[in-house]
């Protein structure tokens, strides 16, 4: 019997990116980041361990969506009270919280389960440009999530 490699936590070794959102895809965006929080992109992943790495975006106000999203996508909470149900368009939320719309568009890409929310806060979203998270010294991450004939 073969015997199966398993990282333990003190061999792993967690970066911190920072990925830029400006003029970004949501969807393409969304699938990459939650790809690195998982650890996908090692050669160390396990499916039942936390094996990711950190992920800041920033400029969370500048991303962009196709076709008529921007006015037909709706985002939709309930506050648990009868008729509690308040829908809000993919405009208006990015006026008012621009980083909900990547913190729900990654979150629903990671597992339903506690190490799905344990994998969630390693996430850091920022509406502008500055992030506190320079101590930790982040490598910039270029990913690019617009084809190359749409400009």
């Amino acid at each position: 019997m073969t015997k199966i490699y398993l990282p333990s936590q003190e061999t792993l070794d967690r970066k911190w990116y920072v990925v830029d959102a400006d003029g970004q895809r949501l969807g393409r965006l969304a699938t990459e980041v939650a790809n690195i929080l998982r650890g996908k992109n090692k050669p160390t992943f396990t499916p039942h361990m936390d094996v990711g790495d950190f992920v800041v975006i920033i400029n969370a106000e500048k991303i962009q969506v196709t076709g008529k999203k921007r006015e037909q996508k709706l985002y939709r909470r309930h506050s648990g009270r009868p008729g509690g149900m308040k829908t809000e368009t993919f405009a208006k939320l990015q006026g008012r919280i621009p980083e909900r719309i990547l913190e729900k568009a990654v979150k629903g890409m990671l597992p339903k389960n506690a190490l799905g929310r344990k994998l969630f806060t390693k996430l850091k979203v920022y509406a502008g440009p500055k992030h506190p998270h320079e101590a930790q010294t982040p490598q910039v991450l270029e990913l690019k999530t617009v084809p190359e004939g749409d400009n």
